[in-house]
């Protein structure tokens, strides 16, 4: 199983029609998508987060138990608010990112749901929580019990630039978990920022024999590393409406054909494989707005390889 921890919160999506915008809730939080992407992919997932004691906190609450998640463990906090996060589109369908994050419960993991730890074989932990004291401690306490259980540790960079006062204390704040991980994700341009080298040139940098570097490209698909094994995978093409939740589909649909697995073992037509999956999760999540409205089904992606 795959278990994620971090946050779950609301992404409002902008719409501007007749001179009027609007915002559309939805269901998101990078971790919470990558657990609902893994299992919709055909893989066994939980998820273990906060919300607060608010509308949109019993929304995701009961979002979320409709997911068939294996674990849905989310605790709800009365004394704090549910997470936001307004979501503007481009004509493209890029997006960008504004963060409503006073008191509020996405970073106030509680120590108990570390007992999951032992149901899974790769514990995934999203990025957000170490803007904030409370967030960095519990995933310290994650890390340990991840180690401690004999787990893969998967990490994904998702470098949010309001979170952060700027790229360097975004990197000063992830770098000992992404050189703890097992797996970890970056983007292109978080690879840029951690290595300070354009486009795939810094892969080397952060390469290992016994870890499994991903790097999405967008709509070029993926690239990965594995000590001195490199390969970039393409993607399909697509008719783009949201990007949003675009990498979590891919990682979702990764991790999914990862569990149980020795990554380190696999040859690389079957790491082909995987990423080639994985790529095609994300291009159809692509295709409908919010993060979760999209993620396929194992089917609707093996229809597509």
């Amino acid at each position: 199983m795959i278990l994620c921890y971090g946050e779950i919160l609301a992404d409002l999506i902008g719409r501007e029609q007749d001179g009027m915008l609007s915002y559309e809730r939805h269901a998101g939080g990078a971790p919470f998508n990558v657990a609902c992407a893994c299992r919709r992919a055909g893989g066994r997932a939980g998820f273990a987060g906060c919300v607060g004691d608010d509308i949109i906190g019993r929304y995701l609450h009961d979002f979320a138990a409709r997911q068939g998640l294996n674990i849905a463990d989310i605790s709800v906090l009365p004394n704090a608010n549910t997470t936001l996060a307004f979501v503007e589109l481009s004509a493209s369908g890029e997006r960008s990112f504004c963060f409503y994050r006073k008191n509020t419960a996405d970073y106030r993991l509680p120590a108990h749901t570390l007992a999951n730890v032992s149901q899974a074989n790769i514990v995934h932990i999203g990025s957000l929580m170490l803007s904030e004291a409370e967030g960095v401690a519990f995933a310290d306490k994650a890390v340990d019990e991840i180690k401690r259980a004999g787990k893969l540790f998967s990490f994904d960079i998702n470098y949010r630039d309001d979170i952060f006062p700027d790229a360097a204390a975004a990197k000063k704040a992830y770098a000992k978990y992404a050189a703890a991980a097992d797996i970890v994700k970056y983007s292109e341009d978080e690879l840029q920022m951690f290595t300070g080298k354009s486009g795939l040139n810094g892969l080397q940098d952060v390469a290992r024999p016994d870890r499994l570097v991903c790097v999405t490209l967008g709509g070029k698909g993926s690239a990965y590393a594995l000590g001195n094994r490199v390969q970039v995978v393409p993607s399909i093409q697509v008719q783009v409406k949201d990007t949003t939740g675009a990498g979590d589909a891919f990682y979702g649909a990764l991790l999914s054909r990862l569990d149980g697995k020795d990554f380190t073992r696999l040859s690389d037509d079957e790491l082909y494989a995987v990423f080639r999956f994985a790529n095609v999760a994300g291009a159809l999540a692509t295709t409908a707005r919010g993060a979760l409205d999209s993620l396929p089904t194992r089917s609707q992606i093996e229809q597509l390889l």
